[in-house]
């Protein structure tokens, strides 16, 4: 593997992670205290966070399979990871 796609495959692995946390951080922390504990504002910058790190994630996971030459089906599979909850960790373990 070039140092190219090692860099690639370094970024990548470390998105996926941030935006898994962010979407725990989210779902598990900041969307029960907007709903239970009536903080409107828990949300704001967890869930602006989550998007920028999701966008993110998409640009990563588009260069680094086109980098990597993962098939349509990894690149599918790293988009849904995306969509479940903590399932970019599933998608991190699969491509290392």
């Amino acid at each position: 593997m070039t140092a190219r796609a090692d860099r690639t495959l370094a970024w990548f692995l470390t998105l996926a992670r941030a935006e898994g946390v962010s979407a725990i951080a989210l779902f598990a922390v900041a969307m029960p205290l907007k709903y239970g504990a009536g903080i409107p504002h828990a949300t704001l910058w967890a869930g602006w966070l989550h998007g920028a790190l999701f966008l993110t994630y998409l640009v990563a996971l588009w260069s680094t399979a086109r980098v990597q030459g993962w098939t349509w089906t990894d690149r599918a599979l790293g988009f849904a990871a995306a969509i479940v909850p903590a399932g970019t960790f599933w998608f991190e373990r699969r491509v290392r």
